[in-house]
């Protein structure tokens, strides 16, 4: 195949430019002024963005276990449609991915779906934080990671030992930080919006203080530590102190962090409800501000499906989570380049570059003998989400007018996604 005609963004390489790209075998052969040779399929994508496919380095296909909300064919579904051409799978599912017959299972079925999935292990068995797995054969069985994603460990011993077995598997290690002991009911933030429904809420400082320990924690073990779905502003503060300490400590945020606050809980209930909860305007303000200046290097969907039954019960006994996959880039150009807090450049290289190379992947750039894994946009076409490919639905996004709608996905020189 040749790709004619494109802009090439290349957050690698931090350059744009107008130029063909020449493909074959799934591989990037060639870049510049190209003329197609004798039966060479040819994509005339003028008027259109290029860049390197999408990196989600967090999502939940609740594969094995789960199956009812997403499984791995669903959710490689939703994030080719979403421009994601790799994603990263926590390991809470059932059963737990801690031993390496339920991490083989799922990487070889990943392998039949038509993006690369990638699989974390679990720090501890079972999600207990009692004990480590086997974090060496893990990553010898193809584990690309290790997290207890939406259990936090509290033991700070353990914490610091699985810090520093990462460092020497140089692997990153990804923590959910909330304090279970300063949370009454989670899922909403605790102020105003959880006074007005009458429930506890979870405080800032249920994560606050446990991204401050492990900031420390990462400064003293020297492993890639990722602090995930970060939502409160201080933890933002901490973040940068540790970064500027010395810590190899990366941040994750999520679009419905810096796009919404808790105010959304009062117009869209249950499906504007996650752990952590949505915070302030200050909070939001100050997320925006770590992701201008670098602090926050990592944008991840944190994609949690739940079915329509559950989402419908109560506030309090309402899952959280909601999907994210269809809409992250969207939300990306929407809430943060078109109002000028990042440039397109910074926003891709957040969701390309950056977790392609914390994580040793393939990917995050457009040059010559890299993989040819592209998202192809408008960034000035709107759009509004209606339906998703995703078996959930579970999203306050859906009837919102957005901005950056994706004309193509392709992954390892084959389309697997277009609109």
């Amino acid at each position: 195949m040749i790709i004619k005609n494109g802009l090439i963004v290349n957050p690698r390489t931090n350059e744009t430019k107008q130029a063909d790209i020449r493909i074959s075998d799934g591989i990037i052969r060639e870049i510049g002024e190209l003329t197609a040779m004798a039966g060479e399929e040819i994509l005339d994508i003028r008027g259109l963005t290029i860049a390197p496919g999408l990196i989600d380095t967090h999502v939940h296909f609740r594969d094995p276990g789960f199956t009812y909300k997403e499984d791995l064919h669903t959710g490689s579904l939703a994030a080719a449609r979403g421009g994601f051409t790799s994603v990263i799978c926590m390991a809470n599912t059932s059963p737990v991915v801690d031993c390496v017959p339920v991490l083989k299972d799922i990487l070889e079925r990943a392998k039949e779906e038509n993006i690369r999935i990638y699989q974390t292990a679990s720090v501890s068995h079972g999600l207990k934080g009692e004990s480590l797995t086997a974090m060496e054969e893990l990553k010898a069985s193809g584990a690309c990671g290790f997290t207890d994603d939406g259990i936090p460990l509290k033991d700070a011993k353990l914490c610091s030992e699985a810090m520093e077995m990462a460092a020497s598997l140089d692997l990153p290690i990804s923590l959910h930080e909330e304090d279970p002991a300063f949370i009454t009911n989670n899922g909403i933030n605790r102020g105003k919006v959880s006074e007005a429904l009458g429930i506890g809420g979870s405080p800032a400082v249920a994560e606050e203080v446990l991204v401050a320990r492990d900031c420390m924690l990462a400064l003293h073990a020297g492993a890639h530590t990722v602090i995930q779905h970060i939502s409160s502003g201080n933890s933002v503060a901490l973040v940068r102190m540790a970064k500027a300490l010395g810590a190899n400590i990366h941040a994750e945020a999520t679009p419905h962090h810096f796009t919404l606050t808790d105010e959304a809980v009062l117009v869209h209930g249950t499906l504007a409800k996650m752990n952590p909860p949505l915070r302030t305007e200050k909070d939001r303000q100050a997320i925006i501000e770590g992701l201008a200046d670098g602090t926050i290097d990592l944008i991840a969907t944190d994609h949690a499906p739940h079915s329509e039954e559950e989402k419908s019960r109560p506030v309090t006994s309402a899952p959280s989570g909601i999907i994210g996959l269809e809409t992250a880039f969207s939300l990306g150009i929407t809430s943060l380049v078109k109002p000028g807090h990042l440039t397109l450049m910074q926003l891709l290289e957040k969701m390309t570059s950056n977790p392609a190379e914390l994580y040793h992947l393939p990917g995050g750039t457009i040059e010559v003998n890299a993989p040819a894994d592209f998202v192809i946009f408008d960034p000035d076409e709107e759009w509004i989400p209606e339906t998703f490919v995703s078996k959930s639905s579970n999203t306050p996004f859906k009837g919102m007018k957005l901005q950056g709608k994706i004309a193509y996905t392709i992954c390892g020189g084959k389309i697997v996604y277009s609109a």
